[in-house]
């Protein structure tokens, strides 16, 4: 089961958070995904639909923080992701990585025929 949460911004939509054990593309081991929606519903969908079929939010455990929330508004497509920190940890600590767009993560590697 995936940590995450949620924040419900003052204009009624909503950025989830979730921490994921390893992506469908077998890239990197523990990623953070951040999707911005009108609602919960919405943006999981919006992660099914991408292929990470058994994604669900239960609880708030780790909400996104203030400088998540900002990095997801200022994306254009609205759905990020960076390497998780692999200390055991859900509450988000402070990462020098920056945030990629989803196609990063499930890009497939070109087959060399």
């Amino acid at each position: 089961m995936a940590a995450g949460g949620f924040c419900k911004l003052p204009n009624g939509t909503v950025v989830v958070a979730l921490n994921l054990p390893r992506p469908p593309a077998g890239g990197p081991g523990s990623v953070r995904v951040l999707v911005h929606a009108r609602n919960r519903a919405r943006a999981l969908t919006r992660l099914r639909n991408l292929g990470m079929r058994a994604v669900y939010l239960r609880g708030n455990a780790a909400p996104p923080s203030p400088d998540e929330i900002t990095a997801v508004l200022h994306h254009p497509d609205g759905l990020i992701w960076r390497t998780a920190p692999d200390n055991g940890v859900t509450a988000p600590e402070p990462v020098t990585e920056l945030w990629r767009p989803i196609r990063a993560l499930l890009r497939q590697p070109a087959t060399q025929g």
